[in-house]
């Protein structure tokens, strides 16, 4: 657009190594440096060339500051008493988010409970500063899901949030994410209980033996839901965690929308979101390898559509694999498969979509999909 001077590519800066190693250039014109504290770089800062540079969130001492926007750089300053960054440059991890779990408050001390008060506090005000201050944040989880994924093949697996934990559907959904995991695929969730818990924690068992899934279904089993304590259905997790260190990296993508659903903390990252729309979308779009649909009701059902809309119309390019398990449920009890074949019939999104009645057909059924796209 005429008029306005693009930044140059790879600019932001997101960690204090990041913030030195530039800054000892002698110029950070046009860097966007988001949420680092930097307090201690007050002669960086001063003696730097800052102009066109953006400061988001950074902490810095006064004089810095003021040096900086009078050199041409944009501040940005953190927000007091927010229960979260909306700047953050980086997903969230299970440490951060259920940080104080483990003291006489529980789950009520954490992060995750105060971002998800002040969204109930904030979202029906028509408050504009608080609009603004969800927008940004989520905008910078994309960001920094998008970095975290360049170059992976990402699996996603949809299914309900009510899959308790002791069944035999949540045993089927774990080894369903472990198979994938297996395969060298990122499994991606929606982030929740149920059956997106148990397909990240097959992608943390992914490293270890069959005992040690054994185990933790054993344990987890003894909270059957996060209902009636998050407290004690998110320390259950932390136990397995504790107990088998070094499990395998998935990913969840949650929101505070459903903020009464607590992230589950067998994913590696989470990508938590306070508007749902961007999250399902944001989701779906990043399944590069394709989709598995578990039995779910109303959300899952959204999200079969939601996914299905970009493969008919071929909006991401070639139609990207969809398999669904469980014919009874998705055929009988929720007959979305028979709308989903009539809207795939002639079209190039026809070979790419299955209905499977075993979990255990899933991963053979997506590698089939996916071997008949490349042809």
């Amino acid at each position: 657009m005429a008029g306005v001077q693009q930044p140059p590519r790879d600019t932001e800066i997101e960690t204090l190594d990041e913030f030195d190693r530039v800054a000892a250039s002698g110029s950070l014109r046009g860097h966007r440096v988001q949420s680092v504290d930097l307090t201690t770089r007050t002669f960086a800062l001063l003696s730097a060339d800052t102009a066109e540079a953006v400061f988001l969130g950074c902490p810095m001492e006064p004089e810095a500051a003021a040096h900086v926007r009078s050199t041409g750089a944009l501040v940005f300053p953190p927000v007091p008493e927010l229960p979260f960054d909306p700047y953050r440059g980086s997903l969230y991890t299970p440490d951060a988010l259920y940080e104080g779990l483990t003291g006489p408050d529980g789950y009520d001390a954490t992060p995750d409970a105060h971002a998800y008060q002040w969204f109930l506090r904030t979202r029906g005000t028509g408050d504009i500063f608080a609009s603004m201050l969800r927008s940004i944040h989520d905008d910078a989880v994309s960001d920094a899901f998008d970095e975290l994924l360049a170059g992976s093949r990402v699996v996603g697996v949809m299914g309900g949030h009510a899959m308790a934990r002791g069944t035999d559907a949540y045993a089927g959904a774990a080894r369903l994410g472990r198979a994938l995991a297996r395969e060298g695929l990122t499994v991606a969730t929606g982030g929740g209980p149920g059956a997106m818990e148990a397909a990240n924690l097959g992608a943390y068992a992914a490293p270890f033996d069959d005992a040690m899934l054994k185990d933790a279904l054993d344990t987890l089993a003894q909270v059957p839901s996060f209902r009636p304590s998050i407290t004690d259905w998110a320390r259950a997790v932390f136990a397995v965690r504790d107990r088998y260190p070094g499990g395998g990296v998935s990913v969840g993508v949650p929101t505070w929308f459903y903020g009464h659903e607590p992230p589950n903390a067998f994913a590696a990252h989470i990508a938590k979101y306070f508007a749902n729309a961007t999250r399902e979308d944001g989701l779906l779009a990043r399944c590069t390898a394709g989709v598995v649909f578990l039995p779910g009701a109303a959300g899952t059902v959204q999200e079969i559509f939601d996914n299905t809309t970009p493969n008919y119309y071929e909006s991401n390019g070639v139609p990207r694999p969809m398999v669904l398990v469980d014919e009874e449920h998705w055929t009988t009890l929720l007959p979305a498969w028979p709308l989903l074949q009539a809207l795939a019939e002639g079209r190039s999104m026809a070979p790419r979509i299955a209905l499977v009645d075993s979990i255990e057909d899933a991963p053979r059924a997506l590698a089939r999909l996916s071997a008949d796209g490349n042809q």
